[in-house]
Formats: C-alpha cells, sequence, structure tokens
C-alpha cells in the first residue's frame, strides 16, 4: 500500500496536546477506509504538522481527516517508505503519536525539519586524467571514508553518493555544520600530508520542511543544498540563511555572503560562508 506525507498549517500556531487529539480521533475512523496514521511530526510554534500514513490514495487519507475532525492538509504527496526513512531518520514516536528526537527530553517533539548537506570532490574528472583511474579512486576512497566518519559521529545519514560527493541528511543544522567544517579539516590535513596528491571539496547545507512547494520530499532543500555546493568555492562550505537561524546561538563562525545568484532559482537567495578552520576553537 502507497505512503503518504501531508502537511497542515494551523495560524498562529499549535499545541501537542491538541494534535495528540486530533490523531487518536484519525486512529479511530482510519479503519473503514483502510488507512493507518502511524506517525506525525508537530512544529508547534510554527503551527504545522507533516502525517506520515498508508493509505488506498491520496483522497482516502483525505477523508479520514474530514470525518474525525475537519482538519484537512494543505498538501498530500505519495512518498516510497524507505526514501522517507532515509531523510526523516528511525523516528523514535511517544504514546501520543508524534515524533520525538533522538537522546533528547521524552517531551522534545520533532518538528521535522530536516538539513541537507551535499559534498563535492574539485575536478574530480582532471584527477582522473591527472593521476589515472587507479590513484584517482584511491582519492575518492579517502573522500568517502572521511566523510562516512564524520556522519557517523555527528548523527548524519547518507542518502546517496553521487559518483564525486556525498548527499547526507541531518535532524540537527548545528551537528550539519560542524560535520561539515571537520570534512574540511580533515581533508585539508590530507592534502598537507599528500602534496602531491591534493584533494579539495567543496559542501553545500541548507535545511527545510518534509513537503514543500514540489511533489517531492525535501524537494527545495535537496536542490538549494545542491546549487549552494555547486556555487561554492574550492574549500569552501556555503549555508543557506535557514541553516544559519537554526545555528543561533551555538556560537557556530558564518560570514554572511549577501544574496547570491543560483542556477535554478529565480531570486538571489542569502548564503553564508563557515569559517571551518575556527570552528573547532568555537
Amino acid at each position: 500500500m502507497p505512503s503518504y506525507m501531508d502537511i497542515h498549517e494551523i495560524p498562529g500556531g499549535v499545541t501537542a496536546e491538541d494534535v495528540a487529539k486530533a490523531h487518536a480521533h484519525d486512529v479511530e475512523v482510519q479503519g473503514k477506509y483502510g488507512v493507518s496514521y502511524h506517525k506525525y511530526w508537530v512544529n508547534e510554534k510554527a503551527g504545522k504538522i507533516f502525517c506520515l500514513c498508508h493509505a488506498p490514495n491520496a483522497e482516502a487519507a483525505s477523508q479520514v481527516h474530514r470525518e474525525a475532525h475537519g482538519l484537512v492538509a494543505e498538501k498530500i504527496i505519495q512518498v516510497e517508505p524507505d526514501v522517507a526513512e532515509l531523510f526523516m531518520g528511525g523516528s523514535e514516536v511517544n504514546s501520543a503519536g508524534a515524533v520525538v528526537l533522538p537522546g533528547a527530553e521524552a517531551d522534545a517533539r520533532d518538528p521535522g525539519i530536516r538539513t541537507i548537506l551535499f559534498t563535492d570532490i574539485v575536478g574530480s574528472t582532471s584527477l582522473t586524467r591527472r593521476l589515472g583511474d587507479e590513484a584517482a579512486m584511491e582519492l575518492l576512497e579517502v573522500h568517502d571514508s572521511i566523510v562516512r566518519n564524520a556522519l557517523a559521529d555527528l548523527g548524519g545519514r547518507e542518502i546517496k553518493h553521487l559518483g564525486d560527493g556525498i548527499m547526507a541528511s541531518f535532524v540537527s543544522a548545528a551537528a550539519a555544520v560542524k560535520c561539515a567544517s571537520r570534512v574540511q579539516r580533515e581533508i585539508a590535513r590530507h592534502r598537507r600530508e599528500n602534496k602531491d596528491r591534493p584533494l579539495s571539496v567543496r559542501l553545500g547545507v541548507a535545511a527545510g520542511e518534509p513537503v514543500e512547494h514540489h511533489n517531492d520530499l525535501f524537494g527545495c532543500t535537496v536542490q538549494l543544498a545542491a546549487r549552494l555546493c555547486s556555487h561554492a568555492q574550492e574549500e569552501q562550505i556555503l549555508v543557506s540563511n535557514v541553516v544559519a537561524e537554526l545555528c543561533e546561538g551555538k556560537a557556530l563562525p558564518f560570514e554572511d555572503l549577501g544574496e547570491v545568484e543560483l542556477k535554478g532559482f529565480e531570486t538571489p537567495v542569502r548564503a553564508h560562508a563557515v569559517n571551518w578552520a575556527t570552528e573547532a576553537s568555537a
């Protein structure tokens, strides 16, 4: 049976208790429509709720909400369960069906925001030409190992290997920035120790909610992170404004670059560079 993710927007915010009651009503009536609403993410301050369900079709999923409490979702998209799992993580659920943040207090509800990170080896094609297939492959393995170790230590989940880079998802924006900084520092160390085979990477980081303007899980966030990565200079980390805002108060060293023109985005996007060399001391 297909899986669906929907988004509800409640102006002025919402309480976790009200969402728990609405979810309980969903569970009461869902059987007659062959639907199973099994978990939801709630951002109380922003008044946003994201529900994940199995349903025969989107209309059946909407019908449950309509009958249970009348709060019909603004948007509903079909998602691949394994893709949702990759982006969202294992997602521990409390007794009311709300997803909670891993390792946090029992009541710390997961607002559903994810930070997406892209890495890209600079000049990977010319590396192969210059060093040959075998040596270039060894450098790719160095990159993969550094990135995967940083992901493991900082709670990132690898979504996809891109040939000359990796795409990953984080629950915490600050963890994503720390991971990106660590990758750059480790690659810089490798460069110092292997001057005959210098390896350089650039990274892009963006954050957002699961259901956005396109009918695609994190579609806009993924696109923005990829474009920021492409726009970054050698050895640079570029992050979106949302990432910088989510990291406020975390003493991470950002340099505001103002608005940058990115391919595929009609209006300029505000970006920040991470001063990764000083991030460790911060």
